[in-house]
């Protein structure tokens, strides 16, 4: 994960776990694989949708590096979201980069209202 993303909608394959001791509470810590191909019963769900909703990450990691992670329309950079340009319920596809852009909650909340 990279600084500035807290919500990242991806596949991972659990490599490790362990649990420590940390101020005299005990927390589990995992070791964790990003894996890009969706998992087999979750990819035939998703194929028969229509509109495919689910952002890929290659296409978020696309779209985070050609807005500079921020905001396109404040250069906000915090609390930020993928938007679709074309909703998903118009046809709007989010396999394409072209299609998403990087918004602040507050553009975004703009976005969905108006």
């Amino acid at each position: 994960m990279r600084s500035g993303i807290w919500v990242y909608n991806g596949f991972f394959r659990l490599i490790d776990a362990w649990r420590e001791e940390v101020n005299n509470r005990r927390v589990f810590k995992f070791k964790l694989e990003l894996v890009d191909e969706m998992i087999s019963d979750s990819q035939k769900l998703l194929s028969s949708l229509d509109h495919l909703r689910i952002i890929p990450t290659s296409v978020k990691l696309s779209v985070w590096r050609r807005d500079k992670g921020a905001c396109v329309m404040c250069g906000s950079k915090d609390n930020l979201h993928f938007d679709h340009i074309i909703p998903s319920s118009k046809g709007g596809s989010s396999l394409l980069s072209e299609n998403i852009q990087l918004l602040c909650a507050r553009h975004k909340l703009r976005n969905e209202i108006g």
